[in-house]
């Protein structure tokens, strides 16, 4: 892949948030085959990274566009996973300040370990009811 250009996100083969460097999209491993969306997929990179702490509350994100430049979808895919985060509570749009890191992020760590759960729960053959049964009974 090749860099973006003089000032760009891309630095050392990481993007950068903010004036942070971090490995929160490359390389990412899209898996086009896979039955899962690839907008599901960019954002469960970026969903990775904010429970990892890799992005802190605050830290801007690149624009979409530089994005999906990096990881090699089309715009309109990158910015479907970011809408997603935003309705999750993970990410902020501000009009002229673009796309950062929710104040709150605690929600996208409990967000990524249910997630985590429910592909456990599914491989292992369990039912809806029965994982919504056990979270009852350990609450």
């Amino acid at each position: 892949m090749a860099a973006l250009g003089a000032g760009s996100w891309w630095s050392s083969g990481h993007l950068c948030f903010g004036a942070k460097v971090t490995s929160i999209i490359t390389p990412v491993k899209l898996d086009r085959a896979a039955g899962t969306d690839l907008y599901e997929q960019v954002a469960a990179e970026i969903r990775r990274a904010i429970a990892a702490g890799e992005a802190a509350p605050g830290d801007r994100l690149p624009p979409a566009r530089d994005l999906a430049a990096v990881i090699g979808v089309n715009t309109n895919t990158v910015l479907r996973a970011l809408r997603l985060l935003r309705d999750e509570g993970l990410l902020e749009f501000r009009r002229g300040r673009g796309i950062s890191v929710a104040a709150t992020p605690a929600r996208g760590v409990v967000v990524e370990q249910a997630r985590e759960l429910i592909d456990s729960a599914r491989r292992h053959g369990y039912r809806v009811d029965e994982v919504t049964e056990l979270i009852a009974e350990l609450w």
